[in-house]
């Protein structure tokens, strides 16, 4: 019998504290969150969007507002994978875990701007725990399009020299 495979929304159990970061495995990014304690998180998401809605929150990259909820981390994880990601502590101190619950706290039920490239569920739950507001997926994407396109261009560029090449001979 081999050893069992793991299924793919396996949850990683490691206890969070409050001030921690979340990230969530979605299908094609990572949702974030700030875990407050007693098992409840403070998060961006869509207006719209229902606890546990896992996969299906791939439509919040398409909002234009996203709304500051508090839900069980349970309910927001769905069936995905999350773990502890405090992945900035190495460049940025962070601030005091009361004052990052607090700020949280008063986000509560506010309707914010939301772009995928400046204002995402990472940027809010950074800025909350270290004053900074950055994501590392969103710093990957405008790299990823900056590289696409300058090779799109060079593409271009090539195809249409030698059509004019070809036109000259």
């Amino acid at each position: 019998m081999g050893s069992r495979l793991r299924p793919p929304c396996f949850q990683f159990r490691e206890e969070p504290k409050p001030g921690d970061l979340i990230e969530i495995s979605r299908i094609g990014y990572s949702h974030w969150a700030l875990y407050v304690g007693d098992g409840y998180v403070i998060h961006l998401a869509p207006p719209d969007e229902y606890p546990g809605a896992g996969s299906c929150s791939l439509f919040s990259v398409l909002s234009s507002r996203g709304v500051v909820k508090r839900e069980l981390l349970s309910d927001v994880v769905g069936g995905c994978r999350y773990w502890v990601n405090n992945h900035l502590d190495h460049e940025y101190s962070p601030l005091p875990v009361n004052k990052i619950i607090r700020s949280a706290e008063e986000m509560v039920g506010k309707e914010l701007e939301y772009s995928v490239k400046n204002r995402n569920c990472e940027h809010f739950v950074t800025d909350l725990r270290y004053g900074k507001a950055r994501s590392r997926q969103a710093e990957k994407f405008k790299t990823g399009v900056t590289a696409g396109a300058g090779a799109l261009a060079a593409i271009g560029a090539t195809i249409g020299f030698a059509s004019k090449r070809s036109q000259r001979q």
